[in-house]
């Protein structure tokens, strides 16, 4: 078992996002490789372990002070080793300064067959900040036509505006996993799903709709089913697939949207996404 830890905090000086907390635990480790020019300060985190085994924690902490923008992502998709027992818990604290903007974008997270996950994701938004997130999980190794049948997952997203809450969403599959994942009220076969949030820096969330939803109608019918509503100051989209990799380019495709016209950056996504 192990027990990681990556905690980053940023603020900005000069007219710059500067790196001013770093502190790490094995299996975390945190990169900083260059951005792409006229995006914000990147953050990489890395599971030097190549995955999480039952009874594996981890704390991932990420500060932005004031102003602050930083974009956070991960090396690669995250895997979930099949458990006997125990429960692979992660939290995840974002805490976003006023006027600051966050993007975290990591790739997706992959249930291995008897996988056991607790992940819980608390996002604070101080006045004028902005937050483009979200996660993707595959329901097995599909590649070698496993799926996620029984193990447990819980899935739990808060998002606080000046210390209150205004949105939280919570997910939870446990014993029959494959009857729930089958079944046409639940997800109905999907292969893998997926949220996004946006928190638009002191905008009307609604202004965002007709676009998303011109970009999610773009997916391949039944293979892929998306929606997006606005609620309390967020825009939140909703992906359903039989292909997690055409998951994982619908999802690219309505973040790029997304940092451009909310947060005013190109639309792209770090090069490591696209390895």
């Amino acid at each position: 078992m192990t027990d990681g830890i990556a905690e980053i905090g940023f603020r900005r000086h000069d007219g710059l996002t500067r790196l001013t907390h770093l502190y790490q635990r094995d299996p975390l480790r945190v990169l900083f490789p260059a951005p792409a020019a006229g995006d914000p300060p990147l953050a990489v985190i890395v599971t030097t372990s190549g995955g999480l085994v039952a009874g594996d924690r981890l704390d991932i902490a990420v500060t932005l002070a004031p102003g602050a923008a930083v974009h956070v992502t991960a090396s690669a998709a995250e895997k979930i080793y099949r458990s006997t027992g125990r429960t692979t818990t992660v939290g995840q604290s974002l805490s976003i300064g006023a006027g600051a903007a966050l993007e975290f974008l990591p790739p997706e997270t992959i249930l291995f067959d008897g996988a056991r996950l607790w992940r819980e994701t608390r996002i604070d938004l101080a006045p004028g900040s902005a937050f483009l997130g979200g996660d993707i999980v595959v329901f097995g190794r599909r590649a070698r036509s496993e799926r996620f049948t029984y193990g447990f997952l819980r899935e739990v997203w808060e998002v606080r505006r000046d210390g209150e809450l205004v949105w939280g969403d919570a997910l939870h599959l446990e014993d029959d996993v494959a009857r729930i994942v089958a079944h046409p009220a639940c997800f109905d076969g999907a292969a893998a799903f997926a949220t996004m949030i946006l928190a638009p820096p002191e905008q009307d969330p609604r202004r965002f709709l007709e676009g998303a939803r011109t970009i999610q109608s773009a997916g391949a019918g039944g293979i892929l089913r998306a929606g997006v509503t606005a609620i309390a100051g967020l825009v939140i989209a909703r992906w359903l697939a039989a292909d997690a990799s055409l998951l994982r380019h619908a999802y690219a495709d309505l973040a790029c949207h997304f940092r451009c016209a909310a947060l005013g950056l190109a639309p792209r996504l770090p090069r490591i996404w696209h390895v």
